[in-house]
């Protein structure tokens, strides 16, 4: 599991709050530990909705990265960089962009309803209908293995399989290429060389799809093979050429369970956020103006914790002894909403004490922000400059 590649970014338009934080930031804390994981800051992808006013964007840019830092991401555990310091990205979504179908785009669901949702903004651009494809670019410019994201992200990680799919179906050919992988296979060893074989006759003949998944853990534990045979043999088992852009997958990541102060999705254009880095007198003050069940009019009155805002941030930051706590003394009017705000109030502020201070930290230290970023964007380069040679050479596109 530690081989396989993870990619995922996010946009610099403004401050963090704790809905990021608990929706993707802790699963990239997890998953740094265990897979090799790029995390990019996409400041392209800023310009397809804040084009008019790009002058905010390096603040942004420098500003997020210290939320992640402060976070947890580390760059000793992940490859953290800047999208446009790595051209590669453009250059891979320009070829894309000769060969992908508009349509492709133009069905993509959140282009619609992004344009319905955001309609003070002009949307009629290239930049915008073809987002999805640069995000095919960002992942397949690391030849990503997995995804992490929400399920309404899934059509993007689909789109971006058949994107790689049309590639390696134009661009995988190779002249004796039978030839070249049977040279493979007798590398692996007479066992080996026949249960691949028999596992690829079984998926061919059959579509018995787990033979796939074992013949594809059978070529990864191969030594005696160089990489370029393995993504030839991966080719060969489906009945198709080299593969150049493996095809990635979408990996769901657990779901936010932490609303907005009103109870609705937490969102900057709700004003009902609460940031990463809120100050503490501002946090408190934000929570104890939370609406509650509307029944409680009164001290006296019972109330439903079913009904209230503040009952989904105990289930996200309180414990059962609490729980059973706030639904006995809001069902029998024993506590006031203040007294139930108080053990939340406490435990934001010390999920949030070592996330301010971590950033105060940063905030201090610029020029320590500016080398990650630069340090990432050198890692990042190196992979995506040799997936570019591989991709020009598939098109047989170099002049050189």
């Amino acid at each position: 599991m530690e081989n396989e590649r993870v990619v995922s970014g996010m946009r610099p338009t403004g401050k963090l709050h704790l809905g990021h934080y608990h929706g993707v930031l802790k699963n990239w804390i997890d998953m740094q530990h265990q897979y090799d994981c790029f995390f990019f800051i996409a400041d392209w992808h800023a310009l397809t909705t804040h084009y008019e006013t790009p002058e905010n964007i390096p603040d942004h840019v420098t500003q997020l990265m210290i939320d992640w830092l402060a976070a947890g991401i580390s760059p000793n555990h992940a490859t953290m960089f800047v999208q446009s310091d790595v051209p590669q990205h453009a250059e891979l979504h320009l070829l894309l962009s000769m060969m992908t179908p508009l349509s492709w785009l133009e069905r993509v669901p959140t282009y619609k309803d992004q344009k319905e949702n955001l309609k003070e903004r002009d949307l009629g651009t290239y930049g915008f209908l073809g987002y999805p494809l640069l995000q095919s670019a960002d992942i397949l410019i690391y030849k990503a293995n997995q995804v992490p994201v929400g399920e309404d992200q899934v059509v993007h990680v689909e789109m971006t399989r058949e994107v790689a799919r049309r590639f390696n179906h134009f661009y995988g050919q190779e002249a004796g290429f039978e030839d070249t992988c049977e040279a493979a296979i007798s590398k692996m060893g007479k066992k080996n060389a026949k249960m691949y074989r028999n596992l690829r006759r079984a998926y061919q003949e059959k579509g018995d799809t787990e033979a796939i998944e074992v013949a594809h853990a059978l070529l990864e534990s191969q030594q005696n093979i160089t990489i370029g045979d393995r993504e030839r043999l991966y080719g060969y088992l489906e009945g198709i050429s080299k593969i150049i852009l493996p095809e990635p997958d979408a990996k769901l990541t657990k779901a936010s369970k932490l609303p907005g102060l009103d109870g609705r999705k937490m969102s900057k254009s709700y004003n009902n956020t609460i940031d990463m880095r809120e100050e503490a007198d501002s946090l408190t003050q934000k929570i104890k103006k939370m609406p509650t069940d509307p029944a409680r009019m009164r001290l006296t009155d019972p109330g439903d914790p079913n009904k209230c805002p503040v009952w989904q941030f105990h289930q996200a930051y309180t414990d059962e002894k609490t729980h059973e706590w706030v639904k006995e003394g809001c069902t029998s009017a024993g506590i006031g909403c203040i007294q139930c705000k108080q053990p939340v109030i406490d435990s934001v502020q010390a999920e949030l004490d070592p996330i301010r201070e971590r950033a105060k930290q940063y905030e201090n230290n610029h020029d320590y922000v500016k080398s990650i970023i630069h340090q990432g964007g050198e890692a990042a380069r190196d992979i995506a400059a040799e997936t570019m040679q591989d991709v020009i050479e598939a098109m047989r596109f170099s002049h050189t």
